[in-house]
């Protein structure tokens, strides 16, 4: 029901168009769902000598916990060790068990993006040479089995309940004040409330499976779910949850106070005695607090979602939750308007002008969507190409699509508010005129009161005598009663074709709902084609050595003294002439990570006579030192020297060479 003007409609196609192309056409790099952009080893790559850790990098900081990153030789046996670290950034490491012989490997990660959203996969590497391997490298995520659709559902219940519970609210307040008496609209608003509650204690439940497990088994561990009070997704349905009582005692206000106070025959706040100071108190009071309540359950999707993730995330999340209001808005209240066409009683109608100010409401969320939208679509998307490459785009062409049909039906929604509004001025005046020659002499009043009264008093009389038949008699003047009021309603013909295109409006916006509930847990387009590039950036790495040129160096040491033995591994990366990044990890005897007093590093290059040369790590975390910028002047057949100190007076120098460049 959208009050659009032809000369409107073009200039703001016309502004969307020309917003869109400025800023697709400068997009910068950003990601909001979180994509493997690198690993070491390589996908696919054959390593001359067996690693002694694999390393994951991702567009994104990601939340990992002990199974995140798993590594299984070719019979399909665990070969990493320990829980993942995060040396640096966006890379993730998981150290492997030493001594793995030649074979292919398969590495599976199952991660939780930053956006609150699962991300899996696996890939594959060999030492050696290729070999046979029964492990599938078709990790299926957690979010693939029942859980994740579930969970899914739990989504589309919770927006769809916001929408009916702000939405029905908002056009009560705004549009149509004696709604707030009218039984079918308060059930309406109650249902969205309840639909919103038991969905966001669905979805705090199903967490812990659906980023973990994926098994229903686990939606009852209290672990798990303790687990998930501590991610910012948690804290988001908790605080969505406190809201929502918050919530609660607006409604019971809303259907209690202020109901008492509409007036049955104006439709708006503001008519008849709407003027008196203490409706107007409460009107304010409710609008202002019913807003902070919307804004804040708004607000609980915003801050745990794509928006809160990858470019202009402090201008996205207040752009994010505008845009579900907006929604809200024009969904709901477009719910609430066809549930008072179709239910409310022919003495409380809807009248044209509560239509009217809906019209112009929805004209302002459908206005307020665009200009947010076309941001957002900007934010997710980067490109042009986007939309007909990548699985996001596609959802975003369907949504607009179904965007532009409901505002085409509400086109002709309005045509039939205006009929409806001329049909009833003209009526009115013909009842006017009707009064005024057909006036009854005032005594007829009283003998027709008096039977009725006399008649009334018959039936009750009999009524009592036969309890069954009373009730029976009840049930008959509740459907007599139903059905009459279903036939004054359908009579005006205008009133039913605006009620059959609000009908329309509704179904489309069902669909519509449900392609943004897929839209908010698919990959953003500009992920996926950062991830596209990385894949291909990986499978074009050499297939011999460590794919992306880095060296991966094990040595074994014994200082001599007390808890003096363990092995020594470096790695530089790339591994060529120019800047590297170096890391160094210790480890015990038994193969747990340990910290020691010192590590040095000295690189030499005999065949130039060039070196030693120092280099000094820095700890980074238990049994992990890194140095960055460290030059190699040339390539050649280096000799990396590495000096372990386990206590003041033990020490051991170990080395190793390595083709560098």
């Amino acid at each position: 029901m959208t009050q659009i003007i032809a000369p409107r409609v073009r200039t703001l196609v016309l502004l969307i168009l020309a917003v869109a192309g400025a800023l697709l056409a400068g997009a910068a790099p950003a990601s909001a769902h979180a994509a493997l952009t690198g690993s070491d080893p390589a996908q696919g790559a054959v390593v001359d000598t067996a690693p002694t850790r694999v390393s994951l990098t991702f567009s994104e900081p990601v939340a990992v916990g002990d199974d995140s990153v798993r590594v299984l030789d070719p019979k399909g046996e665990r070969v990493d060790k320990g829980d993942p670290a995060n040396p640096s950034g966006t890379t993730y490491s998981v150290p492997l068990v030493s001594g793995l012989p030649d074979g292919t490997y398969t590495v599976a990660y199952q991660v939780v993006s930053a956006d609150s959203h699962p991300v899996a996969g696996a890939f594959t590497f060999s030492i050696g040479a290729p070999s046979e391997t029964t492990v599938s490298v078709s990790a299926q995520a957690s979010d693939d089995g029942l859980v994740g659709w579930l969970y899914g559902f739990g989504r589309y219940v919770s927006y769809a309940g916001f929408a009916v519970l702000a939405g029905g609210a908002a056009f009560v307040l705004a549009c149509w004040a004696p709604g707030a008496r009218v039984r079918a609209v308060q059930r309406l608003v109650v249902s969205g409330w309840l639909a919103l509650t038991a969905a966001t204690l669905g979805l705090l439940m199903l967490r812990g499976s659906y980023t973990t497990s994926g098994r229903v088994g686990d939606v009852f561990d209290l672990e798990l779910l303790g687990d998930v009070l501590q991610t910012k997704t948690g804290a988001a349905l908790v605080s969505r949850l406190l809201l929502l009582a918050a919530a609660a005692l607006f409604i019971a206000v809303l259907f209690g106070a202020y109901a008492r106070t509409a007036d049955a025959a104006p439709d708006h706040p503001g008519d008849g005695d709407g003027g008196e100071p203490d409706k107007r108190d409460l009107t304010f009071g409710l609008a202002l607090g019913g807003t902070v309540v919307a804004a804040g359950l708004a607000a609980s999707w915003a801050m745990s979602e794509h928006a809160s993730q990858g470019l202009q995330a402090g201008v996205a999340m207040p752009v994010d939750v505008v845009h579900l209001l907006a929604v809200a808005a024009w969904l709901g209240g477009l719910t609430a308007l066809l549930v008072a066409l179709h239910r409310a009683p022919v003495e409380t109608p809807v009248g044209h002008d509560a239509v009217r100010r809906f019209s112009r409401l929805a004209f302002g969320s459908v206005v307020t969507l665009a200009v947010t939208g076309v941001y957002q679509s900007w934010r997710q998307l980067g490109s042009w190409s986007a939309f007909t490459d990548t699985r996001y785009g596609q959802l975003l062409l369907v949504k607009i699509a179904l965007v532009a049909v409901m505002v085409a039906v509400a086109v002709l929604s309005r045509r039939w508010t205006r009929r409806l509004a001329d049909a009833r001025g003209s009526a009115a005046a013909e009842e006017a005129e009707r009064a005024e020659e057909e006036k009854q002499p005032a005594g007829t009043a009283p003998a027709t009161a008096s039977e009725t009264s006399e008649t009334s008093e018959a039936g009750k009389t009999e009524a009592g005598h036969d309890a069954v038949r009373a009730a029976q008699l009840a049930r008959q003047r509740a459907a007599t009663e139903a059905a009459r009021q279903k036939r004054l309603r359908d009579a005006d013909p205008n009133r039913f074709g605006l009620r059959r295109s609000v009908l329309a409006e509704a179904g489309v916006a069902v669909v519509l709902l449900a392609v943004t509930t897929v839209l908010t847990q698919t990959e953003p387009g500009r992920t996926e084609q950062d991830a596209r590039a990385a894949a291909a950036t990986s499978s074009s790495a050499p297939a011999t050595g460590q794919g992306s040129g880095a060296v991966s160096l094990t040595m074994p040491f014994d200082t001599g003294g007390p808890n003096g033995k363990g092995v020594v591994s470096v790695d530089l990366d790339p591994a060529q002439a120019g800047d590297n990044a170096l890391h160094v990890y210790v480890e015990g005897s038994d193969g747990t990570p340990v910290d020691v007093p010192e590590v040095k590093i000295a690189l030499t290059l005999a065949a130039q006579d060039i070196g030693p040369l120092p280099v000094t790590p820095d700890r980074i975390t238990t049994g992990h030192w890194s140095a960055s910028g460290v030059q190699i002047p040339m390539a050649g057949d280096w000799k990396v020297e590495v000096t372990v100190r386990t206590s003041d007076i033990d020490q051991v120098t170990v080395s190793k060479n390595a083709q560098i460049g």
